[in-house]
């Protein structure tokens, strides 16, 4: 059993959820024609870093609804910008990655989204924009930037703080 299925996971609304319930959901979302998306944020404060992913379900006929898990590291763990966003980039693709293996779950019903504006804006994370598409990409999953990355920049970034 991974990390992520291990842990305390939380709907929209805060209620506790087992991984395997969730994975219930997914299934009946994507075979009703809903795509799977996934975005993570952190949130720096005081001596810790609060990382949260959220899986996210939405163009289905059904309605909308989020799954989130949340993680507090020491802050000195990941202690500049370019760790951080590689940190979580790469709790995005480990999700997908247990969903396609494990759950059997087809990469073409799963997007990213990353927290990280596009080379053009020169921001702070426009510099790592291109390598974080490409580490996600080279494991054939579509994503997405700023400011089409709502499942980081809106749904995880409302549970890391």
């Amino acid at each position: 059993m991974s990390y992520f299925e291990k842990k305390k996971w939380s709907t929209g609304s805060g209620l506790a959820i087992g991984f395997s319930e969730i994975i219930v959901h997914l299934k009946e979302y994507v075979s009703s024609g809903s795509k799977i998306f996934i975005g993570s944020d952190s949130f720096i404060s005081n001596e810790r870093i609060c990382f949260s992913t959220a899986v996210c379900l939405h163009g289905a006929k059904m309605p909308s609804r989020y799954f989130f898990i949340k993680q507090h590291t020491p802050k000195k763990d990941f202690s500049n910008l370019a760790s951080r966003i590689t940190e979580e980039t790469r709790r995005s693709i480990e999700v997908a990655c247990l969903l396609m293996g494990e759950h059997r779950l087809r990469r073409e019903n799963i997007e990213l989204h990353l927290d990280v504006s596009p080379t053009s804006e020169g921001n702070a994370t426009s510099k790592y924009s291109e390598m974080l598409r490409g580490y996600i990409q080279g494991y054939g999953i579509n994503c997405k930037l700023k400011p089409f990355a709502w499942a980081s920049q809106s749904v995880a970034d409302r549970h890391s703080k």
